[in-house]
């Protein structure tokens, strides 16, 4: 008998079994006992006590994060919220945190991390759509490590995650510039290797569709959610703004957003007066920046306890996604 005959007995997913065999993440005594009733009703058990080594605990609930050079991580708001929100369910639940820092030129080898012991369990960030980041992935999932990703989903596979509605909160920021008239509106989006890179980009066209708008190639434009990039783009985008060929930005997170507003500023192109724009996250940024910027706010504190709680909270135990709401934003760039 497999493994995959014991969760169809159970009603369970097999990772849920794998996590009540081996013992490892939150379980519901009720699952625990359907799972432990329907291995020994097939003959199971052996098969599993062979698998089941005692492991060992850490003590520890590791945290990925993108070792980017030269960027001061734990002072954006993006990753600080997540930490906070991690970081208070791992004090709830007498955890620790082992922060680890992964170079985008290094091999990935998360199992490395639980072969050593070092961690029982870990949230990945700052996780990109490539074939490398994949292969790790399922090798964590292929030897039963409990991990959950944050911000990033991956079509065709059973990865846990925790991300937000980014295509609605898009089709939210499109569909509010368009009621306060604008018609041509570009977007300044991140790489395509982010998930939500993809989820705004569909919120966007998803908004200019339902309001009988035909997208421009020129239109789209790419930056790294930096923003330098933001600032980067900006001659390019005062360039359209000058010909009327656009007339408005949707930005696909604040710091892009407020890089574009310092640049064409410099050009003498204030928003709000000879543009409008929005961002995407309600940084502090947004609120202090003049003028103020309109947004999207997503709760990346929420973010950080939902997937800590997949991790450490049996009421979460047999949860594969969690996706949290988002909401508009509007103050004065976009009005």
């Amino acid at each position: 008998m497999s493994r995959k005959d014991v969760a169809k007995l159970a009603g369970v997913s097999e990772a849920t079994v794998s996590r009540v065999m081996n013992n490892t993440g939150p379980i519901k005594p009720e699952t625990r006992e359907k799972v432990l009733r329907a291995a020994e009703q097939l003959g199971y058990e052996l098969n599993a006590l062979a698998q089941q080594l005692a492991r060992q605990k850490s003590g520890n609930l590791g945290v990925i994060l993108p070792h980017v050079p030269k960027v001061h991580l734990f002072s954006t708001y993006y990753f600080s919220e997540i930490l906070s929100g991690i970081a208070e369910i791992a004090r709830k639940h007498n955890v620790d945190l082992l922060m680890v820092f992964q170079d985008p030129n290094q091999p990935r080898d998360y199992s490395k991390l639980f072969r050593s012991k070092k961690i029982d369990c870990c949230i990945i960030l700052g996780s990109t759509d490539s074939e490398e980041e994949r292969i790790a992935l399922q090798e964590l999932t292929d030897h039963d490590y409990p991990f959950v990703i944050i911000n990033q989903r991956y079509e065709n596979q059973s990865f846990r995650y925790v991300d937000g509605d980014h295509l609605y909160g898009s089709y939210l920021a499109v569909s509010h510039l368009i009621e306060q008239g604008s018609r041509k509106i570009a977007i300044l989006n991140g790489p395509k290797q982010y998930s939500n890179s993809t989820d705004r980009y569909n919120g966007y066209a998803k908004a200019l569709q339902e309001h009988h708008i035909l997208q421009q190639a020129n239109w789209h434009i790419e930056g790294n959610y930096s923003r330098r990039s933001g600032y980067n783009a900006a001659q390019h985008v005062a360039e359209l703004i000058n010909r009327g060929e656009i007339d408005s930005v949707f930005a696909a997170n604040d710091r892009m957003a407020i890089g574009l507003m310092e640049g064409l500023a410099e050009l003498n192109l204030v928003a709000g007066q000879h543009y409008k724009i929005i961002g995407y996250d309600d940084s502090d940024g947004a609120k202090i920046v003049t003028p103020k910027l309109s947004t999207v706010s997503v709760p990346f504190y929420e973010m950080g306890e939902k997937a800590a709680c997949m991790l450490l909270d049996s009421a979460y135990g047999e949860v594969t996604h969690h996706i949290v709401p988002v909401s508009l934003v509007v103050r004065q760039t976009s009005i």
